[in-house]
């Protein structure tokens, strides 16, 4: 299946320069098919036959969750556990009601949405989760509320009402000092999302949405991980536990001119970190190699791959790094917290496994485009395998 062309859709690079953490943007009809992400057969299926506890599946209505027992019923194993077994008659009943069903992370559980997760992952250098809201009235599920992370909206199957309302506080975070302050009254502007329709929202942005169409709404949301200041301070702090006087006791029993000569030195040594131009590149080169949210183990195969042109693997990040190494005649590839050094000669191999991302490619495309022989390609993509940076996938 074809990429879906999200980046494309909002606006490459102008969107990246322009829009992204500054201010909402709509474009409608961008999906000429949305119901390649996910079907309304495909959620009931979902439902159907994954044991899914709140909060990670849940009801909820006027900013509240709803108890389970009200759509599920307990049931106990002969092993003694106890799960929530879904009802749908009550189900059916709490939806029509007003509440709003959601699925958190629903990119773990449907493919198609998990490669659409991944494009935007590798355009954006970020996490991205996606959950997934169904209403069928205009009750509000969740009031006017924000969000700590930017979110992208694709509405799958009819029609919800959006009102912005822009934010009150600049870049508000999950653990912050305050609260940002109430939205205003009125909002900004209301948006009627169409199957298709993309809708981008910083975070922060106090919004609120209702099915109040006259119809039932399918969406997904994909939630964009932060990178923030604070972040980059954590990191910059372990990795300037390599300097002793990041290691030193604070001198806490020390006379006012020690603690001055102490703070003296650790703020040269911070301060020299922070004037590197390359810090923030060297924060996220970190922050991607140890992407490992999509792990994906490679049954049947433990250790090595056979050396079958047809066998197709993939990547299991979007946020591989390819780097020249220090020798020059090396190339350093890292991905999901581990690295490997190889000979320069591998850079097409390494480079096709990224552009494929998020499909499978086989070992035989991968040995055209390097130039290497299917046992070559073989030996090298099991060595990636052992660490867990390739998944094989499309089996017979």
């Amino acid at each position: 299946m074809s990429p879906l062309n999200l980046a494309a859709h909002l606006g490459q690079d102008e969107f990246l320069a322009q829009v992204l953490h500054r201010r909402h943007r709509h474009v409608p009809r961008a999906l000429t098919e949305p119901g390649r992400l996910i079907t309304w057969d495909d959620v009931n299926t979902i439902l159907a036959t994954h044991r899914l506890e709140p909060p990670r599946f849940r009801l909820s209505a006027d900013g509240e969750m709803l108890p389970a027992y009200r759509y599920t019923s307990p049931v106990t194993t002969r092993r003694h556990t106890v799960w929530q077994r879904l009802h749908p008659a009550e189900l059916h009943a709490r939806l029509a009601e007003g509440a709003s069903l959601v699925i958190d992370a629903v990119d773990e559980l449907h493919p198609a949405v998990g490669r659409a997760a991944m494009e935007l992952e590798q355009w954006l250098r970020a996490g991205v989760q996606t959950n997934l809201y169904a209403s069928w009235t205009a009750r509000e599920g969740f009031g006017v509320h924000w969000d700590d992370h930017d979110v992208l909206v694709i509405q799958i199957d009819g029609a919800k009402r959006w009102k912005l309302y822009g934010p009150t506080r600049i870049a508000p975070m999950y653990k912050d000092t305050d609260e940002p302050e109430p939205p205003p009254r009125q909002p900004l502007t209301e948006l009627v999302l169409f199957p298709g329709d993309l809708l981008y929202l910083p975070r922060g942005w106090w919004h609120s949405v209702a099915a109040s169409e006259g119809e039932h709404s399918l969406h997904l949301t994909f939630g964009i991980q932060t990178s923030t200041g604070a972040q980059l301070l954590s990191w910059l702090a372990e990795d300037l536990r390599r300097h002793p006087v990041l290691r030193e006791d604070l001198p806490l029993h020390a006379a006012a001119a020690q603690r001055a000569d102490y703070l003296e030195r650790l703020r040269k040594q911070v301060t020299a970190a922070l004037e590197d131009p390359d810090v923030i590149g060297r924060y996220a080169t970190i922050n991607d190699a140890s992407d490992v949210t999509r792990l994906r183990p490679s049954l049947p195969h433990l250790a090595d791959l056979a050396a079958d042109p047809d066998t197709r693997v993939r990547l299991t990040t979007a946020r591989a790094r390819i780097e020249p190494a220090a020798d020059g005649t090396s190339v350093m590839f890292r991905a999901c917290d581990h690295e490997w050094e190889m000979a320069r000669e591998a850079l097409p191999l390494l480079t096709q496994l990224i552009s494929a991302v998020p499909h499978a490619v086989s070992l035989g495309e991968l040995a055209a485009a390097a130039g290497f022989s299917v046992d070559a390609v073989a030996a090298a993509v099991s060595e990636l395998m052992r660490g867990q940076a390739i998944t094989v996938e499309g089996q017979g």
